[in-house]
């Protein structure tokens, strides 16, 4: 008897959780027959236009709205530029499943006619798990990198040494079309042109399918892509006039390059090959004042010279994707590439001089010259194949294998000269090194069809990474004129990783909330090798663990208008080899640099809460978020001797920071667009480092604004602002530092052909652009400031060509390790 009923109580219990009221459909543009991404559809009461329910269309355009009692409503369908559409009389009953088919969205006239004025474009939508930003309409990075868009992103920073900071925090990951690539954020966003650039996507909080590293979270780049079958051609070229202001530098600099994709597509087949090639060099100087006290003597060496880069980068891309049928897809990719910067330094430090504290009388004085020159350099070779199944009930499986081969290294020259006869040579240094790297990557991925709960998703990943190094440091000998080793700075390292990790992700919508919820496991395998040059030392330091790292997020539509959604992230901020090597490295006269073998990787707590109200053809948002790390990293000073300060990378202890980010789309006239960013955060540093206690905290806040005028059917003027406050660190501050910059563009041949001239970094005498001193300090026993004084009134032409412009694919690989040591 228990058993038939135990049968129909399952059964009872298995038709409640798969009998739902559904309500399917796609959305469409129905000029261009497109799918519309991120289109908003709402359900109402006919009797009293109550709303009772919504969904959002995803990548497709198709949508689904569930759990909608008997009655009778009526749906809205709508999308920013789009002239909305409405279905009445939707009678709905019981366990009823309601296919709309397409309903195709004609865009609205006025915004047309803004689009034909002003080429208006939304400049950011908001997702689940996401913001995604329109990178084309961020004119002052045209011919430039990512990072020149990037800098216009709420939230985003970057100072005057090119280091880029989500949220106040430098540690995030770098995405090229969803796959992460395990590199220096700042390396591979200045390798990627602009122009190849469709959108970027922040992910402040990325759920459990993604890799866990990066503290602040990750950037997607989504390159420029089409949908037809056809040749497309994009060919762009830049360069740069004279420059204007005088920095007495040895050599002018020059910037000038260009690039090409070339993307064929016939039925099954998409072949993509591009090649690009860029010289950018940036003037500069540096104003420097160091002091060191040790015992009872005080010395101090001011410095002032040049401080510039000359920067050269060419690379070679190839892919080719295949699909047979609907349910099978292949992709091979190569990527080749070369880059080398050369930082000058040539340096004179007039007055360096000692004295006695007690009695105040000086000890010595002296002059000299330094010519410092580092040249860093890096070849990338990787290939990659990946291939992707779709199953009869809609789940996908698909796999990913990538390798790659990188060399990098290259010499750091150091002159110290008499001055002002710079002909006698006071010592002269040479270090340089070879740092072959090896890595490969396994992954596999599957997706489950639609369940009635959501979509479940898993996945394993397995990387491997070998990073060796060698270190070779010698000093002239001066009578005999033969470099000779310093064993204390030369070193054999090697980095050996192991990372294999899983996960497990729900996502899916139920009325008017959307969820995704995931956790992942992983194991690491750390072994770090080290030995020096005169066999005295051969140690091994071991690092292990395994870790849980979970995500959730809610999204939840109010109305066709507002939107509400919270989340929460666990994430890891890995070490880098160099950040590991504690043979110190010189990097001019005043500097030696060295990490930790022991350093342990960051652990990190995100979680953040939002707002996003739409109303008419603006936007807003406003966003809460608390970041936590333990195991905090930062560079701190400690004395190497009287004129040269040691920089160690260590963990000190604790970072908390509490924010929040507010930014706007404004649209209040058909010639006028106006895209802005406010970021404002608490910073707390608690810890201690060389038994001395860490406790600093300080507001800090960021501005980046554009104002888009469209004066002419074909032409645009743009400006926009990036405004960086003070900034707190574990042992100084790094001063303001604001960026303006002007655009103008005028578009020809039915806008295949585009000319845009650019004034970036303007200051004409007025404010001190381009600028920013960075000071750092311990009572009583040293203090150093540097201002570091860049370019400005730059004016660069940029012209691009697009030949089928609607028909790219293009997909290229990017390098995964290399570029995170270079």
């Amino acid at each position: 008897m228990c058993k038939p009923l135990f049968f129909c109580f399952l059964l009872f219990i298995t038709s409640v959780a798969y009998s739902q009221t559904t309500i399917k459909g796609k959305l469409t543009d129905a000029t261009e027959n497109s799918p519309i991404e991120y289109g908003s559809l709402a359900i109402y009461q006919s009797n009293d236009s109550s709303l009772v329910g919504g969904s959002i269309s995803n990548d497709n355009g198709d949508f689904i709205i569930k759990d909608i009692n008997a009655g009778n409503y009526y749906l809205i369908a709508k999308f920013l530029g789009f002239e909305p559409v409405k279905i009445e009389n939707l009678l709905v009953s019981k366990d009823q499943n309601i296919q709309l088919g397409t309903i195709a969205l004609v865009p609205n006239q006025q915004f047309l006619n803004e689009i034909e004025i002003s080429g208006k474009k939304v400049t950011a939508t908001h997702k689940i798990d996401r913001q995604v930003f329109q990178a084309s309409l961020f004119e002052s990075g045209k011919g430039g990198t990512a990072t020149d868009i990037l800098r216009n992103m709420p939230s985003v920073s970057v100072n005057a040494q090119g280091v880029i900071s989500v949220r106040g925090s430098t540690g995030f990951v770098v995405m090229i079309n969803g796959k992460p690539v395990q590199t220096s954020p700042e390396t591979i966003l200045n390798q990627l042109p602009a122009n190849a650039i469709d959108n970027i996507e922040i992910i402040t909080a990325p759920s459990a399918k993604y890799d866990p590293e990066g503290k602040a979270g990750m950037i997607n780049i989504i390159t420029k892509q089409g949908a037809t079958d056809g040749l497309y051609l994009l060919v762009n070229g830049k360069v740069g006039l004279p420059s204007i202001q005088n920095y007495n530098n040895a050599e002018n600099a020059s910037r000038y390059g260009g690039d090409f994709t070339l993307n064929f597509r016939k039925k099954d087949w998409d072949i993509s090959v591009g090649t690009s090639y860029s010289r950018n060099d940036l003037a500069g100087r540096r104003e420097g004042n160091v002091y060191t006290i040790i015992d009872d003597t005080l010395t101090t060496f001011p410095s002032d010279g040049e401080r510039s880069f000359d920067e050269t980068s060419y690379s070679g891309r190839f892919s080719i994707a295949y699909t047979p049928n609907k349910n099978n897809a292949f992709n091979l990719g190569f990527y080749a590439g070369k880059r080398s910067k050369d930082r000058t330094a040539d340096i004179l430090y007039y007055d360096n001089n000692a004295q006695n504290i007690s009695t105040g009388n000086r000890i010595y004085t002296y002059q000299y010259f330094n010519e410092n020159l580092r040249i860093r350099k890096g070849d990338f070779v990787l290939g990659s194949i990946d291939y992707s199944h779709k199953f009869e009930n809609s789940s996908t499986l698909s796999t990913s294998l990538l390798y790659e081969y990188t060399m990098l290294g290259g010499p750091t020259t150091n002159k110290n000269l008499s001055w002002p006869n710079t002909t006698e040579i006071v010592q002269e240094e040479y270090n340089t090194n070879d740092n072959p790297l090896k890595g490969f990557r396994f992954q596999l991925d599957y997706k489950t069809a639609k369940l009635p709960i959501g979509v479940l998703e898993m996945g394993y990943q397995f990387r491997n990474l070998d990073h060796t190094g060698d270190f070779v440091y010698e000093r002239k000998n001066l009578e005999t004129g033969i470099f000779e080793l310093v064993p204390e700075f030369s070193s054999s390292v090697n980095l050996q990783r192991i990372l294999h990790s899983a996960y497990s992700q729900l996502s899916g919508s139920k009325g008017k909330f959307e969820y995704q919820a995931g956790l992942r496991i992983e194991m690491m395998d750390r072994a770090l090798y080290l030995k020096d040059k005169l066999g005295l030392i051969d140690s091994t330091y071991n690092y292990d663990f395994v870790k849980l790292y979970p995500s959730a997020s809610l999204l939840y539509q109010v109305n066709s208008n507002l939107k509400l959604k919270a989340a929460y992230s666990k994430r890891v901020e890995r070490t880098t080899t160099f950040k590991m090597n504690p043979f110190p490295e010189r990097e001019h006269s005043e500097t030696f640099e060295q990490g930790d073998p022991e350093l342990k990787p960051e652990f990190i707590d995100l979680l953040e809460t939002g707002i996003i109200y739409d109303f008419g053809d603006n936007s807003i948002f406003l966003n809460a978020y608390f970041r936590n790390v333990e195991n905090l990293v930062n560079r701190v000073n400690t004395i190497y001797n009287d004129t040269i300060l040691n920089r160690i990378y260590s963990n000190v202890g604790r970072a908390r920071t509490i924010g929040a980010e507010l930014g706007t789309e404004l649209n209040p006239y058909n010639w006028l667009k106006i895209f802005a960013g406010f970021n404002i955060y608490k910073s707390n540093i608690k810890g201690a480092f060389d038994n001395r206690p860490i406790d600093r905290s300080s507001w800090m806040y960021n501005i980046n604004g554009n104002a888009n005028f469209g004066i002419a059917r074909n032409w645009r003027i743009q400006f926009s602002i990036n405004y960086l406050s003070k900034q707190l660190t574990a042992q100084g501050e790094d001063s303001k530092y604001l960026v303006p910059n002007l655009s103008i563009r005028k578009t020809f041949l039915d806008e295949r052909l585009t000319a845009t001239l650019q004034w970036l970094n303007i200051d004409m005498g007025l404010w001190e652009a381009n600028e920013q001193r960075i000071t750092t300090w311990r009572d009583n026993e040293f203090y150093t400031t540097t201002n570091y004084v860049y370019e400005v009134d730059m004016l660069i032409l940029n012209l691009s060509y697009t030949l089928n412009k609607s028909n790219n694919k293009a997909k290229f690989i990017k390098s995964e390790f290399g570029e995170k040591e270079f």
